[in-house]
Formats: C-alpha cells, sequence, structure tokens
C-alpha cells in the first residue's frame, strides 16, 4: 500500500537509488527501521560533504539537508507555530516552513508542544478522508478517460491541504474552494454521491448540469459554490469573513487559492479589504509549484506567496503541506486570531501537485524532469514517496492504530463505492431543460418567456434529436 512504502537507500552501480519494502509489522520495529534510515542519510550527507571542496562545502551540503525542496519556494524548516505579523518587525527571508512531522512520520525535535492532541478517532477520520480522495479521483479520472464525464481535477498529493485545514474549522464555518479541495467537502460530509451526481451534470445536481464537474457546494454544509473565474472566491471570503464579524456568533471563512491564483489582482484586493476591516478571513494557499500550467519560477520572483500577506498587514505563515497535523495547527492557530483579534491571516501551504493539473493539462510540457535530489528516476517520484498520505500513515503506524492491511481494506472499499456512486449518477438522467431558465430571474422577462417557447417548439419538432432529455413538464 501506498502509505507503507519504506524509503531505503542502498548502494547500486555506485549510485544511490530508492528501494521500497513493506513496513514492518510493530511500531518497534518501525522505530528501528527508521533508526536504520536515519544513519543511511546521514551516510549520505558525509559522503557529500567528502566529495565537497573542503569544509564549505560539507556545511553547505548538511545545510541544504534541512531545507525544504519544494518548487514554489525554499527555505528552512521549523517546528516553531509563529505567525509573523507587521507590527513585530520584518520575517526572515525567506520565511521559514512550519512542519511538525517529518517524511519518516516521527515527530521532529522540539515541536513536541505544537502536535495537535487528536483523539485516535479523529486521526483515523483525517486518513480516511484522504484515501477517499485518494479513490475518488482514480475513478473519476478514469471515466473522463473513458468519456463518461467531461472533466476533472485530482488532489494527488495535496490531500493534506484540504483534509487538515477544514479538520480544523467549525462546522459553521463558512469555506469557499477552489477547485482542488475534495477532501475538505468530503470531511463537511458531502458524499461520493453529492460528487458524482455533480461530476455528470445529472438530474440529482442542485446545479442542474450548470458546472464544470467539481464545481460544487453546499449552503447546508456551509460550502460556496466552486467557480471557474479564479481568485473571485477570495474578495467573496473577505465579505463573508466581515458578514460573520457583524453577525457574531464567532464564525470565520476559509478561502483557498494557488500560487498562480495568487497573480489575479481579485487576490491582493481581498487582502486588503479583509486587513483593512479586520475579517475574520484566513486565505489559505496551496503553492503546488506549477499553478495552470507554468513553473513558478515564471510566476513570481519573491519568496512565495507568503510575504504578499505580511505586505498587506496579515500575520502570515508557511506551513509544510504535505504534513497533515502542521496543516491543522497552522489552520486551527489562524483561526484563533480571527476570532480573538478580529484579523485575516494568511497560511501559504507548500505541497506539489503529483498529477496533472487536469484532465485538460500535458504536464510533461513543464513539469521540471530531475527530482530535486540525487537517486530518484524524476521529480514526480521523489515527492509521491513524501505525499500526505504516506507520511500521516507512518505516523498512525508508529501510533499502533493503523497499518498496511488497514489501508488495503479502506482503498478497496472506497473503490467500490466510488464506482458504485459513478454507475448510479450515470444511470439517473438529465436535468429537465427547465431549468436552462430557472434560479436567477424571480419573474421571468419578456425575452427569457420566448425562448423558453422557441427551444419548447424546437424540440417538439424534433423530438429523435432530443430523446435523452426529459421533457420540459419535468422538474
Amino acid at each position: 500500500p501506498q502509505a507503507f512504502q519504506m524509503l531505503s537507500l542502498r548502494r547500486a552501480s555506485s549510485r544511490w537509488r530508492p528501494a521500497s519494502r513493506l513496513l514492518s509489522t510493530s511500531p518497534a520495529d518501525l522505530a528501528a527501521e527508521n533508526a536504520r534510515l536515519r544513519a543511511e542519510l546521514s551516510a549520505l550527507r558525509d559522503a557529500a560533504a567528502a566529495n565537497g571542496a573542503g569544509g564549505a562545502a560539507g556545511a553547505a551540503a548538511a545545510a541544504a539537508a534541512e531545507r525544504t525542496l519544494f518548487v514554489g519556494a525554499r527555505s528552512s524548516y521549523t517546528s516553531q507555530l509563529r505567525f509573523w505579523c507587521p507590527e513585530e518587525g520584518p520575517p526572515p527571508s525567506p520565511m521559514p516552513c512550519f512542519r511538525l512531522v517529518d517524511d519518516l512520520g516521527e515527530v521532529v525535535p522540539g515541536a513536541e508542544a505544537h502536535v495537535p492532541q487528536l483523539d485516535e478517532e479523529v486521526c483515523l477520520r483525517m486518513m480516511e478522508t484522504m484515501l477517499r480522495v485518494s479513490e475518488f479521483d482514480k475513478v473519476f479520472n478514469d471515466a473522463q478517460r473513458q468519456g463518461r464525464i467531461s472533466f476533472y481535477l485530482t488532489s494527488r498529493g495535496e490531500e493534506a491541504c484540504s483534509v487538515g485545514s477544514a479538520a480544523a474549522l467549525r462546522e459553521d464555518d463558512w469555506m469557499l474552494p477552489q477547485y482542488r479541495e475534495l477532501g475538505s467537502a468530503l470531511w463537511r460530509g458531502m458524499t461520493y454521491t453529492d460528487i458524482a451526481n455533480q461530476a455528470t451534470g445529472n438530474r440529482h445536481d442542485p446545479a442542474h448540469g450548470r458546472q464544470l464537474p467539481l464545481h460544487y457546494g453546499s449552503y447546508e454544509r456551509r460550502i460556496v459554490y466552486v467557480k471557474s473565474t479564479l481568485g473571485t472566491q477570495c474578495p467573496h471570503a473577505a465579505g463573508v469573513g466581515y458578514g460573520m464579524k457583524r453577525r457574531g456568533g464567532g464564525q470565520v471563512a476559509l478561502t483557498y487559492f494557488g500560487e498562480g491564483c495568487a497573480s489575479e489582482g481579485d487576490v491582493p484586493s481581498a487582502f486588503n479589504i479583509a486587513a483593512v476591516h479586520g475579517c475574520p478571513t484566513i486565505f489559505f494557499c496551496r503553492n503546488n509549484g506549477y499553478a495552470i500550467s507554468t513553473n513558478a519560477s515564471e510566476q513570481y520572483s519573491s519568496d512565495g506567496v507568503a510575504p504578499r500577506g505580511f505586505a498587506y498587514g496579515m500575520p502570515t505563515i508557511r506551513v509544510d503541506g504535505n504534513d497533515l497535523l502542521a496543516v491543522y495547527a497552522a489552520t486551527a492557530a489562524a483561526r484563533a486570531i480571527g476570532t480573538e483579534q478580529g484579523r485575516p491571516t494568511l497560511v501559504e501551504a507548500m505541497t506539489y501537485r503529483v498529477g496533472a493539473h487536469s484532465t485538460s493539462d500535458d504536464d510533461s510540457k513543464y513539469r521540471e524532469p530531475s527530482a530535486p535530489e540525487e537517486g530518484w528516476d524524476d521529480e514526480r517520484s521523489y515527492w509521491e514517496a513524501r505525499s500526505p498520505i504516506v507520511r500521516f500513515g507512518r505516523y498512525l503506524h508508529q501510533r499502533g492504530c493503523f497499518s498496511g492491511a488497514d489501508e488495503e481494506r479502506m482503498r478497496r472499499a472506497l473503490r467500490k463505492e466510488a464506482i458504485a456512486a459513478l454507475s448510479a449518477a450515470e444511470e439517473a438522467g438529465r436535468p429537465s431543460p427547465h431549468h436552462l431558465f430557472t434560479d436567477v430571474w424571480d419573474v421571468e422577462p419578456p425575452a427569457l418567456q420566448q425562448q423558453r417557447a422557441a427551444l419548447q417548439e424546437h424540440m417538439a419538432r424534433h423530438p429523435a434529436a432530443y430523446d435523452k432529455f426529459p421533457s420540459f413538464s419535468s422538474q
């Protein structure tokens, strides 16, 4: 199972290569396995230092091993949960990246005080939700390739950003997603059936087939509908936050956007509106390095997106977006700032988009071909081995509450559930043409009434061309 691939290093043909094997079955064996792996990593660093030009090169190699290697920005790791606030002076440059759990699933030294005290049930639900995203992605991405739906975007490699942040909110907080936040919707209680109905645009879709797949929403679950007009969710989130402030009750708004979306003018406008008016809004940036089809180096020359929050007067933090617990802790702290201080915050979550941007994208044209460290076939394989599911799975295994067998069982069940949801959604039938004219006007204007009559007359004259559509009379 993916979460339980153990990365070890072995000498092969004078080159370090990764090998994989399943984890041991007990936490004690896992601790010993981690110790062996750390020793191998230390040997690698020593070899790099020995091959360098003197002590300075060795020191540089050791320092580089403790720095992030994300495409969107590189900086040192920190185990301190700290938001950098403008009134306290400028942050370090580059801004450090908050992390609680390392790639081996172990709590990093000095981070113990910041690890969220979550019970086993919550932890397992978070893991199950990430796996739920993963299996749904596989089934529906394949469905698009088979021509069964028109479009799809996977969350592969970014599952912790949506699940960890959503889990840290209250159920009555508002979320304004971009489009790669399936995990937040599932955490809030949307089901495979809900998402499948929307993705197929069938008669059960509350939007009546008007949106692209994965452009879901739910008033009952406080999820504002996804929009393809990138960036517009950010000013909306500032407004929602302001409304929550005026209403009272301790609610916040959280909106998601990517580092590419941050180039839209709506985003800095939203920052300024929220900061000036003291809106309890969390701006959550998923910096996966590649936007829609553009390397971060072509998006900006600054230290990622985080400094922009600081420039607009917002407390800001950079977090390892592949570390589920760090994302949870950072979002919970951002929420407290919003409710207790009446201020917006910016959370920049550093992550990596393992899959293509969407089913309309060919990521081979712009993705870096080589891994950020030697010993890996390519960049994708390097980051896939460090995915949130892998890391959190190892963490739970050490706690003794999750195993490779558990993951296999859950993945099999979730895949069956996703396939069943797709099949049922396809069989549900299309929305009525009646809904081409609903949900905008309270009283239809004459021009719309004429269009409705013309379409009805046209469909009546050509019934064979519209035999798969229900009649106007069906609602």
